[in-house]
């Protein structure tokens, strides 16, 4: 029985752990014209990356931006260009996490960038299904992946109706342009 006891503590220890590490997670809200989005940032596994994110939220700079790529399926993708579609002036790339263990899973918010796997900025997207295939597989311009920092825990629906917007040529992109544009009307932090 005192064995018992014993490991039923240790199991309620481990779970008050586990709740206070989830409790100190940022959550952030990104208000769009489609809805709100809520997503928990995962600072432990991606902690460059997430302090990246909050930098650029806290500077106001993804107010006013766009969903400018959207594709069903696959991703919708902001956080670079503004309602004009004008590319944003960005800090220095921040350095891929990609292998911290985390998957391109559906829900999950990810770091865009170019084929330089550390040239990720402000840019990111929402994984509208799995995409195992951005996954992290080996440290070479190949295989590094696209480093998720996060998860969608509200509003997978308004990620679902940006994802079904018609799209079309816009700016520098001859499609995937949502129709009419989606606005990042604003982007909070909602605790700590």
């Amino acid at each position: 029985m005192r064995r018992l006891l014993v490991t039923v503590t240790a199991l309620l220890v481990l779970l008050a752990t586990a709740s206070v590490a989830f409790a100190d997670n940022p959550m952030v809200r990104i208000e769009t014209s489609r809805g709100p989005i809520t997503v928990e940032l995962y600072a432990d596994q991606a902690p460059a990356t997430v302090a990246n994110f909050l930098t650029y939220l806290n500077s106001d700079f993804y107010n006013g931006t766009i969903f400018h790529r959207v594709i069903a399926g696959f991703m919708i993708q902001g956080g670079g260009f503004d309602r004009e579609m004008q590319r944003k002036d960005t800090r220095t790339p921040v350095e891929n996490e990609a292998d911290n263990g985390l998957k391109n899973q559906r829900g999950t918010i990810a770091m865009a960038r170019t084929r330089d796997p550390h040239s990720a900025t402000a840019q990111f997207f929402i994984n509208h299904e799995d995409n195992a295939f951005l996954d992290h597989k080996a440290k070479n311009r190949m295989g590094w992946g696209y480093a998720v920092f996060g998860k969608v825990t509200a509003g997978m629906d308004v990620v679902d109706a940006i994802a079904a917007t018609p799209t079309g040529a816009g700016g520098p992109f001859p499609k995937d342009v949502p129709q009419p544009p989606v606005i990042i009307e604003k982007v909070t932090r909602i605790n700590g």
